[in-house]
């Protein structure tokens, strides 16, 4: 089922200019299970209430998930276009192929971009060595939407280890800057528009500001915290108003990622296609179907069907 992303426009709101005079929380989202086939996630957008956060459009909340030896994620090939998808573990690996030939062991603290542009397909596995034992695989996967102008680029993928990804200090709290810029930081992961994405763990008690962006949320991934009057609970997203200053307190030792950046419009959204044009959703549809996207390299004898 197709889902429209609207994005009415809102009168500044003066009271926002005093001390404690706005309401800091539009929404608070809540997350649903979603079975991947041999595990659940937790999405989180889009949801009905709230399609978008800035340019992202999907939110998803894996694990933590346990397998026994010989076990573990085996996502089939599968498509996009228009849109970019960005993965981040906090525990685990997950082995990347694609279409444009990328072999990539994706692992805890790296940055994974995969640009579908004007159409890619990946597959999501785990290597003989990794499955080979018990483990745990636990990280988010969230989708991009692309700007108009970028939604038809070629297909690429970008990989950005561990290291590479700023870490800054805040108060005490530890930072690391996934995407765009905060806390004085840049991250070297490429962006189509405004972006923020920032990882932070804050023991109970700590306190940090909520950088600026034209839309921002913050997901709990473990723990608890406060954002004014409002309490965001564990595996929870709490969507903020355009008031300056957001604080957010924990109240348990917490791991949080906070999300946002500049609104793109409107987009649809179907299985795994995103597009400002809904007749692209349908041509891409289509073309799964008669099997004319470009084949993984090293992993093409499998598919997942498209939906009916």
């Amino acid at each position: 089922m197709s889902t429209l992303t609207q994005h009415p426009d809102e009168a500044f709101d003066q009271d926002c200019l005093k001390p404690a005079g706005c309401k800091l929380v539009e929404l608070l989202i809540e997350p649903r299970d979603k079975d991947l086939g041999g595990f659940s996630v937790r999405r989180v957008l889009p949801t009905m209430q709230r399609r978008m956060v800035g340019p992202w459009i999907f939110f998803d909340h894996m694990g933590p998930a346990d397998f026994a030896a010989g076990e573990g994620i085996n996502v089939r090939p599968h498509p996009h276009v228009n849109l970019a998808t960005v993965t981040y573990l906090f525990e685990g690996e997950i082995l990347h192929r694609d279409s444009v030939g990328s072999y990539q062991p994706i692992r805890p603290g790296d940055v994974n971009l995969m640009v579908a542009g004007k159409g890619i397909t990946h597959s999501e596995r785990e290597r003989s060595e990794v499955t080979a034992k018990a483990h745990r695989l636990h990280g988010l996967q969230l989708w991009l939407a692309l700007p108009e102008a970028d939604e038809e680029i070629d297909p690429a993928f970008y990989h950005y280890p561990s290291a590479d990804i700023p870490r800054v200090e805040v108060d005490g709290v530890p930072i690391r800057v996934i995407m765009g810029s905060a806390y004085g930081a840049t991250s070297p992961v490429k962006v189509y528009a405004d972006t923020l994405y920032v990882e932070a763990h804050l023991k109970a008690g700590q306190t940090i500001k909520v950088p600026d962006a034209q839309e921002r949320a913050v997901y709990v991934a473990e723990g608890e915290l406060t954002a004014g009057a409002t309490s965001v609970p564990e595996h929870a997203m709490a969507v903020f108003s355009d008031a300056p200053g957001i604080e957010l307190t924990a109240t348990r030792d917490s791991r949080i990622a906070i999300v946002g950046g500049e609104h793109l419009g409107r987009r649809y959204i179907e299985w795994n296609f995103v597009s400002s044009r809904r007749e692209r959703i349908q041509q891409a549809k289509a073309d799964w179907k008669a099997q004319t996207f470009p084949k993984v390299k090293g992993d093409d004898e499998e598919f997942i069907p498209l939906p009916e």
